[in-house]
């Protein structure tokens, strides 16, 4: 569940997987690192602007005199590419539209999340101040920051950008991203996205089947049905969402935990108590999931890992160690 229902977020996944990763900081990772960094003076004087907004200078961190050796021959298997995201894509903060753009690159990088990336001049140079505040990756350079302020609100730290970065990903120069999580809302064309960037690769399969399926916890049967959805989803463990008239009734007492999936949507989560015993937030569900995750509305989901078993066909499903575990 991705504090979204699908995973920690470091991964977004399937339900509570999401959950992480609301709570990670995905962005983070990729930028935060040994050496600060600073700019140099041709970067200090750049100006940039988006079309009707007000230009004015923004002056990165001053940068490191010797440039660092990048990490690429000591890791040859690391990969970092760019690709060209045909969606227009809006960054909002406190009501005003920090970034607006259908020029938006989406960075794959190995062992990390995908990453927007944004042209300089489609993003609202009048809200930004620059900071002091720098980071060094071995693959990608020094980075520098900048702060969101709109109205009494400000967002300390949430941009950066590498303006002079390893020749391996030139394309990244004149371009800016935002921590995902320091910003309010995320739009694809006009559909809000959680929790992070959605991958291409991923894929989200959600089928019905007439397979029964049975639910054990606590050594009780706590959840039957014939008509239960299983959800295939590219890294994680076959979920199965099952009717919510399915599940024994006065089992389950509703919590405040609620996580984002970008593939799913938001997801919200039970408590069940068996045999004088409660075991916390082991279910959720996505009361008004994403179009295309429509399927599992009114449908309640156990985690394979917490439960005593889940049978398909009378099959025990063997146990997959997971973030949830």
């Amino acid at each position: 569940l991705s504090n979204r229902f699908g995973g920690i977020m470091d991964t977004n996944g399937a339900d509570l997987e999401s959950v992480k990763i609301m709570n990670l900081h995905p962005t983070r990772n990729l930028d935060i690192g040994e050496a600060v960094s600073s700019p140099s003076t041709d970067e200090r004087d750049s100006v940039f602007g988006r079309r009707g907004a007000p230009k004015r200078k923004i002056e990165p961190m001053s940068q490191v005199a010797v440039k660092q050796p990048s990490g690429y021959a000591a890791h040859p298997g690391y990969a970092i590419t760019f690709e060209p995201c045909a969606k227009r894509l809006r960054v909002m903060f406190n009501g005003e539209t920090v970034a607006d753009s259908t020029n938006v690159r989406l960075m794959h990088e190995t062992k990390h999340i995908p990453v927007y990336y944004f042209p300089r001049a489609d993003v609202r140079a009048d809200l930004l101040t620059a900071t002091d505040h720098g980071s060094h990756c071995p693959f990608k350079g020094d980075a520098s920051y900048w702060t969101v302020t709109v109205g009494d609100k400000t967002a300390e730290n949430a941009v950066w950008s590498y303006t002079d970065p390893y020749d391996e990903v030139a394309d990244i120069k004149d371009t800016m991203a935002f921590y995902w999580d320091r910003m309010d809302h995320w739009f694809e064309e006009d559909e809000e996205v959680f929790v992070h960037a959605r991958d291409p690769y991923k894929r989200i399969d959600i089928v019905p089947s007439f397979r029964p399926v049975r639910v054990v916890l606590g050594g009780e049967t706590v959840a039957a049905s014939t008509q239960a959805l299983f959800l295939y989803e590219t890294g994680l463990p076959t979920r199965y969402y099952i009717p919510a008239g399915d599940v024994s009734p006065g089992l389950l007492k509703a919590t405040d935990l609620a996580t984002d999936c970008p593939y799913k949507g938001r997801a919200r989560y039970w408590s069940a108590t068996v045999g004088g015993k409660t075991f916390e937030n082991i279910v959720w569900g996505y009361p008004d999931p994403v179009h295309e995750s429509a399927a599992i509305k009114n449908h309640l989901c156990f985690f394979n890992e917490k439960v005593d078993a889940i049978l398909v066909d009378g099959e025990e499903i063997p146990f997959q160690e997971t973030p949830w575990s």
